[in-house]
């Protein structure tokens, strides 16, 4: 825990070699996060880049902290840092076209199927809408699983100022009533998963556990921890996207 007189301290004087302090406190949140991100990304950037980009966030949140909002600096900054990693690897469009077309069939097959039947698709209904075996679209989840988080975070940040792990860092009302409007939506859409996709967004986002803690509790292996994943994000972005 910061002390609160050092973060008094730089908002009265903003002086370099106090922010050089905060910035080696919470080098650790950085890590944290990076070190999460990687475990989806790691096969496209390096450890070191994660943290890298993420330190732009942390630089960002130290400058804009606003302690008489009464908001936990970890959990302002968690947002900033998260967004500043997903920002740089979706500048990189390090995502093959061949994944973005393949995650664009899956969601339009996930679209289709709820429109005619009002409701979400089952496994072998997407594949009998795609053609494909059960076994092809399991693969299919698992090449676009990157992409699909990323999608997501894009259709929401896209649209307002919330992220899937916002709080009410921010009292500009026009703001605060887009994110209080899509965090509905959001919940609706979590309320619509099967009950295992809606633990797994649960653990992963909100108690931010990694695929391997979600696998030894939910007793499944990590890729299909990865492909529920993949399903339930694709399902979010399609209920999304039909009201943003």
């Amino acid at each position: 825990m910061v002390d609160r007189n050092l973060w008094e301290k730089y908002i009265k004087t903003h002086d370099k070699k106090i922010k050089d302090q905060l910035i080696v406190e919470y080098m650790d949140l950085v890590k944290i996060i990076a070190g999460r991100l990687y475990a989806n990304y790691g096969n496209h950037t390096e450890f070191e880049d994660l943290v890298s980009y993420g330190i732009f966030g942390l630089l960002d949140a130290i400058d804009k902290f606003d302690p008489s909002k009464n908001v936990k600096f970890e959990t302002y900054a968690y947002i900033r840092i998260r967004g500043a990693i997903i920002d740089q690897l979706r500048v990189l469009d390090w995502i093959p076209r061949s994944v973005r077309q393949k995650y664009k069939r899956i969601e339009e097959a996930y679209k289709s199927i709820e429109n005619k039947l009002g409701r979400s698709a089952s496994d072998k209904e997407i594949s009998l809408e795609l053609n494909i075996s059960l076994n092809e679209l399991n693969a299919m989840l698992a090449e676009i699983h990157s992409f699909s988080i990323i999608s997501l975070e894009e259709k929401i940040s896209n649209n307002t100022n919330f992220t899937i792990i916002d709080e009410n860092v921010d009292s500009e009302p026009q703001q605060h009533f887009e994110r209080e409007a899509t965090k509905k939506i959001l919940l609706d859409s979590l309320n619509d998963l099967q009950e295992r996709e809606k633990r797994i967004i649960q653990l992963y986002y909100y108690s931010e556990l990694t695929y391997k803690e979600i696998s030894a509790i939910l007793g499944v292996s990590e890729s299909r921890i990865s492909q529920l994943h993949t399903k339930a994000i694709i399902k979010l972005r399609s209920k999304i996207g039909k009201v943003l």
